[in-house]
This record gives structure tokens, sequence and C-alpha cells, in this order.
């Protein structure tokens, strides 16, 4: 099939997690034989933000060499509606992510009485559920369906967006480029992930920072967009803040901890439980431990207290990394029972074959 995806950026995973699992979707796809065209504006707000970081020309190259299949073209933004015309004129399924511009909805539908094409919209954000407002800006009545990565936000689109279909994609992890390969034990916690707008500060507090302190035990953090007060109090508590971190270099980084520590931010342990981060998903490929502050997983994706444990509280977070750094058999069961449930079902290779059969419905 000729499948055309537009995403904020497929360059740049600076502040833009959404990346990390369309990346590895459209890799799959694309292995499968299937015509994968990857669109983005030229100035996205995420690629124009990684281009500041020392960091930038290392992981530019490295998406350019990780990913040589796929075909990522860039357009200029007011010249939208005739770059669409062009490239879509011969497209069997077009998707839309959520993290775009209402314009390039309102493009992509316009151009629906003059192509065939079947149009989907992409959800793997938590805007459905936190700020409505801002999907009300987009027709969703006007997609051929929606793929949310959780149920509560499939729920969402068919409940209070009229969509007239909606199927649950979850996320998975890119084992093309995550696995265990780096597998090395340095001896450190780490933390992936950015500092939240107050969406997760509190947490980060009770579950990050005070159990890291109070153990005293070598820590990491990587991320983007820590305010300086932020800095100073990982500073203070003795963790090493790492700065930005390319995605293609967190299989080595996880590989290489002890354990890595999953603090989702607050809507995903309340009104969108059962929606692990995409992180979740790629520390188990990398073989690493993993202990996750309160989330429940009410799509049963993986099992607790098996493939991960769960804490529910800053002390008990406290006495579980302990224990794991005290007991290296149960952190090589806890790594082996996690690698083992995303092999088995949670892969991006997994996805793309379901992505595959939702495409098959909508020819029904």
């Amino acid at each position: 099939m000729r499948l055309r995806f537009f995403a904020h950026s497929w360059r740049s995973d600076w502040n833009h997690g959404n990346a990390h699992f369309l990346r590895g979707l459209t890799y799959e796809l694309a292995r499968l034989g299937h015509e994968v065209r990857c669109y983005e504006a030229e100035d996205a707000w995420s690629f124009v933000n990684l281009l500041q970081e020392p960091m930038a020309a290392e992981s530019l190259e490295e998406f350019h060499s990780n990913f040589p299949n796929l075909d990522v073209r860039t357009f200029a933004s007011p010249k939208l509606k005739e770059f669409a015309e062009d490239e879509l004129k011969d497209a069997d399924i077009v998707v839309v992510h959520e993290w775009n511009s209402p314009d390039v909805s309102d493009v992509i539908l316009s151009l629906r009485g003059r192509f065939v094409y079947r149009v989907l919209f992409h959800d793997t954000h938590h805007r459905a559920y936190t700020s409505p407002k801002e999907i009300a800006r987009i027709p969703i009545s006007g997609f051929d369906g929606v793929l949310a990565f959780g149920e509560a936000v499939r729920r969402i689109y068919t409940e209070a967006f009229q969509a007239r279909r909606a199927w649950t994609l979850h996320e998975a992890a890119d084992t093309a480029h995550f696995d265990t390969t780096a597998s090395s034990d340095s001896a450190v916690v780490n933390w992936i992930g950015n500092w939240g707008d107050e969406e997760r500060t509190r947490e980060l507090h009770e579950f990050l920072v005070s159990p890291l302190e109070a153990l005293g035990t070598p820590a990491v953090v990587y991320g983007v967009r820590y305010p300086a007060e932020a800095k100073a109090v990982l500073e203070s508590a003795g963790i090493r803040y790492g700065g930005y971190l390319p995605n293609l270099a967190a299989p080595k980084v996880y590989s290489q901890a002890t354990l890595t520590l999953h603090i989702p931010r607050r809507y995903y342990a309340n009104g969108l439980s059962g929606i692990p981060t995409i992180r979740m998903f790629e520390a188990m490929a990398c073989g690493t431990p993993l202990v996750c502050s309160p989330w429940s997983d009410t799509e049963r994706l993986f099992t607790a207290g098996q493939d991960y444990l769960c804490v529910s509280d800053g002390r008990e977070m406290q006495s579980e990394i302990s224990h794991l750094l005290h007991d290296e058999a149960a952190r090589r069961q806890l790594a082996r029972n996690g690698l083992e449930t995303i092999r088995q079902r949670h892969t991006c290779a997994h996805r793309a074959e379901e992505f595959l059969q939702i495409c098959e419905e909508l020819g029904r």
C-alpha cells in the first residue's frame, strides 16, 4: 500500500516522545514492503529546538543512519495545500498524528473529493482528555477513523468527538533499535523524561529525588525543559543531570543501568490509567529492571510484580530501589520477564501488523 504519515517531526525527538513509536511503526511498515512517506513542517518546533542542542548534529546523523528506509519530506506551512495535492494524489491511506496544526487536517480532508485515500487520525498524546477544546478544533468526524494509544482515549473520541470508528493501537518498543546488545551493569539508577510543566513535579520529588537522595546511590536524569530550580534540586540531591538524550542513544543508557524508574505524568495515573509511557516499553526492551510510581495497568499490557514493580508511595520506592540494588537475582528475573513480554506482544512489528489489519477493516 501507499501509506502517507503526517507528524510534528520525524527528524527530531526533542520534547517529542511521539516520534519514538511513529519512527518504529513506519520503519516496520516499510520493511514489509509498503511505500511509506513521512511528512513534517520544515520549521517544526521540536526540530528548531533540537538545533540549539550541542548534540543536534549527532542526533540527526543517528536518525538518518538508523532509519534509511524512511522517506522523510518537509513542507513549508504556507504551501501545504500545493504540497499535499502533489504528494497525496495516489495515496491509499493517510495518517495524521494528533500533534499537528489543525491546518494539516483541514487541507487533507478538503482533498478527499478529488482523491480516493482513506484518512486516519492518530493520537498518542493526552490532549483529548486534558485539553478537549484543542481537539475540538479538528473535524474528527471527517476522518474515516481514529487510532488511539489507549482504551480510555479511544472512548473519548467515540463519545465526545463523534469519531466514525476508533481503534486502540498501543505504542510499543522499536526493537529494531532498542535491544540488549549494549548490556552492562554500571551501578547507576536512571530516569529518562522531561520535566513536564507541573504535570508530575510533585511525583518527581516524591518518587525520584527523595528516594535517591536518601539512598545516596549514583543516579542520572536525562531530559529537556528542566528549569533552573529543578536542576538545583537534582544537584542538591546528588543526582547528575545529563540534559538532552537523543532517543537512539537511550538503548545504551538503559542497558548499562542497574535499574530505571518510570514516573508517568499525573494524567496517566488517574483518568488515562492503562496507558504507559513509551519509555516503559523501551526500558523493558533493553532488559532493564523497572520500578514504577503509582500507575494502574487496566489494559493488562504487562504483569505487575513480574514484568515491573509498582510502588504506592515514596517510602516504598526507596525500599524497592534498595532491595533491587542488593539483589542481582531479582533484577535479572524482573528484566527477563519484562523483555519476554515485549518480545511476545509489544514490538513495533506487532503494531505494524495491527495497523494493517485496521486498514483492511477500513475497506469493508
